[in-house]
């Protein structure tokens, strides 16, 4: 089993306790939660690996909508994507974890989470995404947002900075997070307009989203 090789299982389920009651605080308390250096080790040192042997060809350049609404507009993300579909073993790690998160957020605090969909992004120097909200209200398809990055030594003029749009009510207008190792995010999708800053370097992350059942008699959602 691929967390043998890095640590016992007893360990990795402590860990994720801890994590996954930190952040089903922070969701709770304002919608949004921040934790440097939070993924664990054996995930995020398998992740990097990964990427650093991941053939170019993998990655595509990313769009918005779905489908047959799917564009590629540079004016409005220039980043490229390869979607997880756990064809690797770091992959399928990935995808156990989220899902083991997915069940804990359900208990604690009855999301009604049904799926989970996720992809590398790879921002080149320059590279941005303009802000946008990942769903749209009343649209019940993506509900939690979920961000982790894979930038060992990120300093912070290297840029790149994910920047979090607060509601009106609260005291500052935004949070600005620093794209370094491991650091986990998570947001509630629809209330949380955001934006990928341009960075100096090369920047690594996987972006994913938990989504409800809206599937009908006639359209499965969400699609295969």
């Amino acid at each position: 089993m691929f967390t043998s090789h890095a640590v016992e299982l007893s360990e990795v389920a402590l860990v994720n306790e801890s994590l996954f009651n930190n952040l089903a605080d922070d969701i709770y308390s304002k919608g949004y939660s921040v934790l440097p250096n939070a993924l664990p080790s054996y995930l995020a040192d398998g992740l990097y690996q990964y990427l650093q042997v991941m053939p170019e060809q993998k990655f595509d350049s990313a769009g918005t909508g779905r489908d047959d609404l799917h564009i590629v507009n540079q004016f409005v993300r220039t980043d490229e994507i390869c979607w997880i579909n756990g064809d690797t073993e770091i992959g399928t790690a990935w995808l156990k974890w989220t899902y083991e998160l997915q069940q804990y957020l359900n208990r604690r605090l009855f999301l009604g989470l049904f799926s989970f969909e996720s992809h590398f992004a790879h921002y080149a120097p320059g590279d941005f995404y303009k802000t946008h909200l990942d769903a749209f209200k009343g649209e019940a398809n993506r509900v939690l947002s979920v961000v982790v990055y894979l930038n060992p030594q990120w300093n912070l003029d290297d840029g790149g900075e994910l920047v979090i749009y607060l509601p009106s009510d609260t005291d500052v207008a935004q949070v600005k997070v620093t794209p370094s190792f491991a650091t986990i995010v998570a947001f509630l999708s629809e209330d949380f307009p955001h934006e990928v800053l341009p960075a100096t370097r090369d920047r690594y992350s996987i972006a994913g989203w938990y989504r409800l059942n809206t599937s009908q008699k006639d359209r499965v959602d969400p699609p295969k």
